[in-house]
């Protein structure tokens, strides 16, 4: 198995769990030392550190430095709190509070999960590593994506759309859990149309695997034709798009609509349909199946997707189920 747990994952002792509260006790950030960097973060700073108050290491999610004055990065990042911790489902990170630190810096603390993200496993699996390819079969790659797409039937149950899907924001847990991550430009209904300022298109992150604000909020490689066209009524339709390149790239370690800069991504996105999986992965021998689904998913008119993540879920359950029983 890729992931291992670490020899140092803490343990739980009575010393610990039993230990009146100290006289210095604090309910603010005093209450977090020894504080660590941590990678990933996307658009902020991931921190890990020891919650004297619990007796345990959380993770905290800061800023970058010189954002904390702009208003939109803020928005940005209390709303992933808050959307996050309103999504109380086994696939979302728990969150424990929001805060300021002591120079005044907001912050939300939440879960602290040792593993990966989804592409890093991607990237190893394309580098032919075999004991990653061994583990992550496509059986077990569909489960994650399964678990995903749970995540987002509950979100979408709820009024909130993602628009951010992709491998960056599947974080896979050492012991088998998977979490959807970063909810940072999620759309909650009832939110005024045009509730991020607008971007020039010109100044669009070369990268196109970055989250971009403003009028394309989403990483270009990932986003929906309604998206990119600032379609006011972006539904849950536009994750399911994200969503099946997601599962293209799961198949095929390729990304279906990568151009040659992020205009040329854009352009793909509205007018090209990628080959079916098997097609660009023949080695795999891909089963029609999984062509019919992925390819279902990318569809470039809503209405001719599949229309809920249950939907999607469903057909990918039955053929798992269809492929154990051969």
């Amino acid at each position: 198995m890729p992931n291992e747990p670490p020899s140092s994952y803490p343990e739980i002792y009575l010393s610990k769990t039993d230990a009146a509260l100290p006289i210095w006790f604090s309910n603010d950030y005093k209450k977090y030392k020894n504080i660590q960097p941590m990678h990933g973060g996307g658009n902020g700073v991931l921190m890990s550190c020891d919650d004297l108050n619990l007796g345990r290491r959380i993770a905290i999610k800061l800023l970058k430095p010189g954002q904390q004055n702009s208003a939109r990065e803020r928005k940005r990042l209390l709303r992933e709190a808050r959307v996050t911790a309103q999504l109380a489902h086994p696939n979302t990170i728990p969150v424990y509070e929001i805060g300021k630190t002591t120079d005044g810096e907001l912050y939300f603390a939440m879960k602290k999960v040792e593993g990966e993200n989804l592409f890093q496993a991607l990237i190893r699996i394309a580098q032919g590593d075999e004991q990653t390819k061994a583990y992550f079969t496509i059986d077990r790659l569909l489960s994650v994506l399964i678990q995903v797409a749970h995540a987002l039937s509950y979100a979408h149950s709820h009024g909130v759309i993602h628009r951010d899907i992709k491998p960056e924001n599947i974080f896979l847990g050492i012991f088998g859990e998977v979490y959807l991550m970063d909810w940072g430009v999620a759309k909650v209904w009832g939110m005024p149309a045009q509730d991020e300022s607008v971007t020039d298109p010109g100044q669009l992150s070369d990268n196109p695997r970055v989250t971009e604000t403003g009028q394309h909020p989403g990483t270009p490689l990932y986003m929906s034709p309604e998206q990119i066209r600032g379609t006011p009524t972006v539904d849950e339709r536009s994750d399911i798009f994200s969503l099946g390149i997601v599962l293209y790239e799961i198949l095929t370690q390729r990304e279906p609509f990568r151009g040659s800069d992020v205009q040329e991504t854009f352009a793909n996105i509205l007018h090209k349909a990628p080959p079916p999986p098997s097609q660009v992965a023949s080695e795999r021998e891909l089963p029609a199946e999984l062509d019919a689904i992925c390819m279902k998913a990318l569809k470039k008119k809503p209405r001719d997707r599949f229309q809920s993540a249950e939907e999607m879920i469903e057909e990918i359950e039955q053929f798992r189920q269809r492929s154990a029983s051969c």
